[in-house]
């Protein structure tokens, strides 16, 4: 029996279904699925931590006959991932430069479109009043999800007290730096295709410790939901070879507005602060360029000096 379709798309459909050890072989492929195309059933059993028979059920629990079945399917599934450059250029050859920015910024409008409809408003408000009551708030994404997590934690940080950004690529370091996160904490953990088993494990050690998980992600299959108490999905599809990160962005930005709107005079008092601190110690002088009298900021010493009569020599 031959079985249509992606053997990735059927596993992940199936992960909700699927027991602990079938879970563990699962986020493995997902993530691995590169290596994985190479083992036999037994190494794939080794690498997992599950026996060889337990990795034949597997692939009998995804509708395949045997494990060469399946192997055979993970095959042609890299096959068509690792053509995804020819079929860019099958999409775009022809296109101007102009008609490519076009389509692509089509495309990422219709996933901020698809992420609206999807977006429980629950879960949402949810999210926004985590965020505002917890003590410690640990935000994580690895990989192409990196600079999502970064934007966020930088205007947390604005917002209130107690964000910690986790990037090593250690687990151990990872753990260590979550070592006192308890119930008074929550933890947010970024995620989408291909997903970062480093940021579910993460997820999985802050929810053993009882604080407020949440998950941004794709969909409801995605394993990120395992250990999350809530959930906010934004589409994300590949756009040629990288990852579309645009509705996900647009998320993590209604979350920051909504924060300030929801607890108006803290935010108030933590930029008015800040703005403080910017103004004595001229934060933002040699780094960004500011305007006075329309003329930027590039030699403001200089200025300065000429405007007092004061030189270098003196």
């Amino acid at each position: 029996m031959e079985l249509k379709g992606d053997v990735l798309i059927r596993i992940k459909d199936m992960i909700p279904r699927m027991s602990k050890s079938q879970k563990k072989i699962a986020f493995y492929i997902q993530n691995e699925y590169e290596t994985a195309v190479f083992m036999t059933a037994a190494e794939l059993g080794k690498e997992t931590g599950v026996s060889e028979s337990t990795i034949v059920r597997f692939a009998s629990a995804l509708g395949y006959e045997g494990y060469p079945e399946f192997q055979k399917a993970l095959v042609e599934c890299v096959k068509n991932k690792l053509s995804s450059v020819q079929k860019i250029d099958e999409k775009y050859g022809r296109s101007s430069q102009s008609e490519i920015l076009t389509s692509v910024l089509n495309a990422d409008m219709d996933k901020i479109k698809d992420t609206i409809k999807m977006m429980n408003p629950s879960a949402f408000d949810l999210t926004v009043d985590i965020l505002l009551r917890a003590r410690n708030v640990y935000i994580m994404g690895l990989r192409s999800n990196e600079p999502l997590a970064a934007f966020l934690h930088f205007y947390l940080n604005m917002v209130r007290p107690g964000c910690i950004l986790l990037n090593t690529t250690s687990v151990t370091e990872t753990f260590e730096q979550m070592i006192r996160i308890n119930e008074e904490d929550a933890f947010v953990g970024i995620s989408f295709p291909r997903y970062s088993m480093r940021t579910l494990k993460a997820m999985e050690f802050a929810n053993d410790r009882r604080a407020s998980v949440i998950a941004i992600t794709d969909s409801a299959h995605s394993p990120m939901t395992l250990y999350s108490t809530c959930n906010l999905y934004a589409r994300s599809d590949m756009v040629s070879i990288v990852d579309s990160l645009v509705a996900p962005l647009s998320v993590i930005n209604a979350i920051v507005v909504a924060l300030c709107i929801k607890a108006p005079e803290q935010i108030r008092k933590n930029l008015k602060m800040l703005e403080s601190v910017w103004n004595d110690y001229q934060v933002y002088l040699n780094d960004e360029i500011d305007f006075i009298d329309d003329d930027p900021i590039l030699n403001y010493s200089l200025r300065k000096q000429g405007e007092t009569g004061e030189t270098e020599d003196e």
